[in-house]
């Protein structure tokens, strides 16, 4: 009798050991993940978009690309009305000098500027955009040179002091936010089942899972086969423990249900297997194919979230039809204790039970239910136009008052906004005058001039710097550089150089970056809607063997998304007062949305589909709501919550 029971437990056996090791030897690559990340902010720039074609041409002219730390003097507060004195601005121009060829300093160093009104100074270092870690460092060091001009406050304001608090602000965000998701999830896991062991062994599964995940994308991108950067890092995280917890559900309620049939586990498990695995897989491609239309993406930071997040998907499928599956076998009904797996008093779906109680209000009024909730989406989604996701001021981004936002105020004050971060023309050198007249002409414009051989613009040279037939003119806006006016203004400068130096002259620099960045994420949005849509139609085809319920099951997810739109116009624009979203929003929230919103939509039409095929239609739709409501509601707290 052992012996004939022995190949019985040795395949959940084997596979927990299996597990065990993965969790021992590769979960240690989840806090490594980092080590192969890169967060060069060239990478979340368009391919092809002008603004990226400036930066090959910059270094034609000698010069590395380079993120601006704008160093702004202010008088002291005691006598903050006084004007700086000329020996001010001499020793403000030493300290700066001084900062010439070291460590992290891309490029030549500008001399100490004074204000019209003389009552500040400003100069621009130039940095490498790959410091990374050593921003901070390299920043502290430009503030303690700075702060040996006699009688002035230093500040550093400019995109490189922005990296460097937001750096400050996310600092360890990942583990706090991993910490944060596998706590609230265990939590919803006990209050769902109402189980000791259960909660733990799906929050053990997903943790397994995730370090699976994390050691191919580790390897992977230590080949340079896939990207990582810090965003993408953060999303697999939360995108996997979600993911895999959601499958989990569905296995482990189908489980409980199995149990309540049977005393053989085995044969209870089996039974939930068979049913439950093609409804897991198929989620699992839908977002995973979902996942992968990134790959259209124009962004490079969006291509790499693509393959990543695949990673991740399939990784938490494993963990939920073989880890899992394994667990619960070993466990039988212990899992569920002190809680004991029951058949749903009236499984025709009448009114016992939160979501007996839904079926039945379905069954009553039919169209009274589809009407009132189509109504209540299309509200929702009226508001969706007014969402406004053109970017975040970094003086919105932080919730408490940072340095380089206080900086940022100080340096607006003195000088043109965009001060210190010009806005790049590359032109040809003999329409040098007629294009930086054509800038000075432009609405928004404060000033232009062109790159003189000394490095800077308009430093009392008579002739511009010309490199291979073609100048560089610097462009001052005046308005802060990552301001919506400054993107209007860049779209006006672009209209006035084509129109002046032809097609061949190109607009880049920070503001143009942001600008084109923005129109990249229209574009793609544009592309890669419609794509996941037809991955989702594809899928659901295949997987209900039907073509109107697909449709509408498309129709309901893409009109949910729209809604979702809507409220979050509502609440964070109109309520909260938010300016809006970054661009990236809309398409992120797309793509999870949309992908992972499908999966309720596959687990419930899969059991109206196997309950339909035993009790007609209408018994079947009421009867696999009944069954499948508690869990997707659960997935979805799980979700949102993640």
């Amino acid at each position: 009798m052992p012996s004939a029971r022995l190949p019985r437990w040795l395949l959940p056996v084997v596979l927990l050991v299996v597990w065990l090791g993965v969790g021992a030897t590769l979960g240690p690559y989840a806090g490594k993940l980092g080590e192969v990340a890169t967060n060069d902010q060239a990478a979340f720039l368009p391919r092809n978009a002008e603004s990226t074609r400036v930066i090959d041409a910059q270094r034609a002219f000698d010069q590395e690309e380079s993120v601006p730390a704008i160093v702004v003097w202010t008088a002291d507060s005691a006598a903050s009305s006084e004007r700086l004195r000329d020996s001010q601005q001499a020793a403000a121009t030493r300290a700066l000098r001084s900062l010439d060829g070291s460590s992290g300093v891309a490029g030549r160093v500008s001399p100490a500027l004074p204000a019209e009104d003389g009552r500040a100074l400003r100069g621009v270092v130039p940095l490498r955009p790959d410091l990374g870690d050593r921003l901070p460092q390299v920043l502290e060091r430009i503030e303690e040179r700075a702060a040996r001009v006699p009688g002035t406050t230093v500040q550093v304001a400019g995109p490189a002091a922005s990296q460097a608090d937001l750096s400050d602000a996310f600092s360890g965000i990942d583990g706090i936010l991993l910490g944060v998701a596998l706590v609230t999830v265990l939590l919803i896991l006990l209050l769902v089942y109402r189980s000791v062991l259960l909660p733990f062994v799906i929050i053990v599964g997903a943790v397994f899972a995730l370090g699976l995940a994390c050691a191919i994308v580790y390897v992977l991108a230590d080949h340079d086969v896939v990207r990582v950067d810090g965003q993408v890092q953060g999303i697999l995280s939360i995108l996997v423990i979600g993911a895999a917890t959601d499958y989990a559900l569905l296995l482990t309620a189908r489980f409980r249900e199995e149990l309540a049939g049977t005393r053989d586990r085995t044969a209870a498990m089996r039974a939930a297997l068979r049913r439950s695995s093609g409804p897991i897989v198929a989620s699992g491609a839908t977002v995973a194919l979902g996942l992968l239309a990134l790959l259209l993406s124009d962004l490079t930071n969006n291509r790499a979230l693509g393959p990543v997040g695949a990673i991740g998907i399939v990784c938490a499928v494993l963990s939920a039809l073989s880890f899992l599956p394994a667990a619960l076998l070993l466990l039988g009904r212990a899992a569920y204790w002190p809680a004991k797996p029951r058949t749903s008093p009236d499984p025709s779906g009448g009114g016992n039970g939160v979501w007996g109680k839904v079926a039945a209000l379905v069954d009553r009024a039919p169209r009274k239910v589809w009407a009132g909730t189509l109504a209540a989406l299309c509200v929702c989604a009226a508001f969706a136009p007014t969402l406004t996701s053109k970017g975040v001021p970094l003086d919105e981004i932080f919730v408490n008052d940072a340095p380089s936002v206080a900086a940022q105020d100080t340096l607006s004050r003195h000088f043109p906004g965009g001060s210190g971060n010009p806005a790049v023309v590359i032109t040809d050198a003999d329409r040098t005058d007629r294009v930086t007249a054509a800038a000075k002409r432009t609405e928004g414009v404060a000033d232009a001039s062109p790159v003189t051989a000394s490095g800077r613009p308009g430093d009392g040279e008579d002739k511009p710097r010309v490199v291979q037939g073609k100048v560089r003119v610097d462009v001052t806006l005046k308005d802060p550089a990552d301001s919506d006016a400054a993107k209007r203004t860049v779209a006006r400068l672009r209209d006035a150089v084509h129109r002046t130096g032809g097609p061949d002259s190109l607009v880049g620099g920070y503001t143009a970056q942001q600008y084109d960045t923005q129109r990249t994420a229209e574009e793609d949005r544009a592309l890669i809607v419609p794509v996941v849509l037809a991955i989702i139609l594809v899928i659901l085809v295949g997987l209900l063997r039907s073509l109107l319920m697909p449709v509408l099951l498309v129709a309901t997810v893409a009109l949910n998304f729209v809604a979702t739109l809507g409220v979050s116009a509502l609440v964070f624009e109109h309520v909260l007062g938010f300016s809006g979203t970054d661009s990236s929003v809309p398409l992120y929230g797309f793509v999870f949305l949309v992908a992972l919103g499908v999966d309720y939509n596959i687990f419930l039409m899969s059991r109206v589909r196997e309950e339909s095929a035993r009790h007609g239609t209408r018994q079947g739709v009421l009867r696999g709501l009944t069954a499948t409501g508690g869990v997707i509601t659960s997935a979805g707290v799980v979700l949102a919550a993640t």
